[in-house]
C-alpha cells in the first residue's frame, strides 16, 4: 500500500488521531524543519507517512532522528523509507516517558492533532510533552495546526510558554507554526 494510499485509508477510518485530509505539504515540512535549527536531537511525533521526516532528514542530516507513529502500518512503511531513523510504533507519552536521557537542545517536532485528538490521547500527549519540556529549560517543541490559536491548553503556563512562528498558506488547510519553550528567566 502506498503512502497516499494509507494515509487516506486511516483518515477516512480513523479521522480523531489523523486530523488532516491531506499530508503535510512540502512548504509545510520545510517550514518545521528550518524553525528545528540548532538542535542536538529530534523527536518527531506524529511522522504519519514522513513528510517532515524527510524534511528533518534532509536539513539536519548528522543530528539524531527517532520517528514516532502510533499507526503500525504507517511506522513500518517509516521504517522501509528512513532506514537511519529510530521509528516507533507507540503514542508519544510512551516514547517521551522513555527519553529522559536525550540531549538538552532536544526538539520535537509533532504533527500530532490536537484539536482532534480523543480527550483522553490529548490529555496524556500534552501532558508528557510538558513535562519533557520542563525537565530540561533548553527543550523546545515545533508544532503545526490549522486554527491560529495555540495549539493545546498548558498546564504549566508559568513554566511554558507558546509563540506563533510562521503561517503556511500553502498547506491545505492552511496551517499555523508554533513553538512552545521555556519561560525566559
Amino acid at each position: 500500500m502506498s503512502d497516499a494510499t494509507a494515509f487516506m485509508f486511516l483518515a477516512l477510518c480513523r479521522p480523531s488521531t489523523v486530523g488532516a485530509i491531506l499530508p503535510s505539504s512540502r512548504r509545510l515540512a520545510e517550514t518545521m524543519a528550518q524553525a528545528a535549527a540548532g538542535a542536538q536531537e529530534l523527536i518527531e511525533l506524529g511522522a504519519g507517512t514522513g513528510a517532515i521526516t524527510a524534511a528533518l532528514h534532509r536539513h539536519h542530516p548528522d543530528v539524531p532522528l527517532q520517528a514516532v507513529e502510533l499507526e503500525p502500518r504507517l511506522a513500518q512503511q517509516l521504517r522501509k523509507r528512513f532506514p537511519t531513523v529510530q521509528v516507533h510504533a507507540a503514542a508519544a507519552d510512551q516514547v517521551l516517558a522513555d527519553a529522559a536521557g536525550v540531549a538538552d537542545a532536544t526538539v520535537l517536532v509533532s504533527s500530532l492533532p490536537f484539536r482532534s485528538l480523543p480527550p483522553k490521547l490529548r490529555r496524556r500527549s500534552s501532558v508528557a510533552i510538558e513535562r519533557f519540556l520542563t525537565e530540561r529549560p533548553g527543550r523546545r517543541l515545533l508544532q503545526y495546526s490549522y486554527l491560529p490559536r495555540a495549539p493545546f491548553e498548558l498546564v504549566h503556563p508559568d513554566r511554558l510558554r507558546w509563540r506563533r512562528l510562521a503561517a503556511v498558506w500553502e498547506n491545505v488547510p492552511p496551517a499555523w507554526v508554533w513553538e512552545l519553550g521555556a519561560v525566559a528567566p
